[in-house]
Parts: C-alpha cells; sequence; structure tokens
C-alpha cells in the first residue's frame, strides 16, 4: 500500500510558479513511477508528467503543452516534484499525483492550482 499526500497548490497570475509536491509513504519501494495529472473545468483527468524507474536512468514524459514549462523530478523514497514556470490560464484545474505500484496504483487528494490572467 502506498499513501500520497499532494500540496504547493494555489492561485497565480499567468507567468508565475508553483512547485507541487507529493509525499509517498507506505511501500515505495515497490513504486515503479509517478505521475502527475491534472483535472481542469468540463474536461477529462488528462497524464501532465510523469517519472519512470530504468536502470540506465529515471525515465521523463511531458503532454506537449507543459514541454519546456514543467519539469518533474523525484528523490530516492519516490517523494516527487513538479516545478510549473510560465503558468498559463489553461493550466488551471486539481493536480493529482499518481503511483504506479505492481498491477494497480494509488492516487493523492490532489492540489488545485488557479492561473489568472
Amino acid at each position: 500500500q502506498v499513501r500520497l499526500v499532494e500540496s504547493g497548490g494555489g492561485s497565480v497570475q499567468a507567468g508565475g510558479s508553483l512547485r507541487l509536491s507529493c509525499l509517498a509513504s507506505g511501500d515505495t519501494n515497490a513504486i515503479s513511477g509517478m505521475g502527475w495529472y491534472r483535472q481542469s473545468p468540463g474536461k477529462q483527468r488528462e497524464l501532465v508528467a510523469s517519472i519512470t524507474r530504468r536502470f540506465s536512468g529515471p525515465n521523463t514524459y511531458y503532454v506537449d503543452s507543459v514541454k519546456g514549462r514543467f519539469t518533474i523530478s523525484r528523490d530516492n523514497a519516490w517523494n516527487t516534484y513538479l516545478q510549473m514556470n510560465n503558468l498559463k490560464p489553461e493550466d488551471t484545474g486539481v493536480y493529482y499525483c499518481n503511483a504506479a505500484y505492481y498491477t494497480t496504483d494509488f492516487w493523492g487528494q490532489g492540489t488545485q492550482v488557479t492561473v489568472s490572467e
């Protein structure tokens, strides 16, 4: 079992920055990857960024709309972070972290990000 707790959301103006944190506890040694998802009003939840375990080093993914602005990182305990720069109003939504764990996954409770013009 894994427990995830997100923090770091808030309200910022366009062009601002936020750093989201996802603190993982429990059987974190069995986590194979972490992702940040976003649920925007009226839209489906989408994968924004992910980082997975690789013997040759971490492998990262970003959705096109955040490339060059967001950076995902993690530490050895799978605490995972999302640095978000040059935020845009379309980045508004609830951000959830997700942990891939064997054949299942776990979700955090989400943190709200609101970007105004």
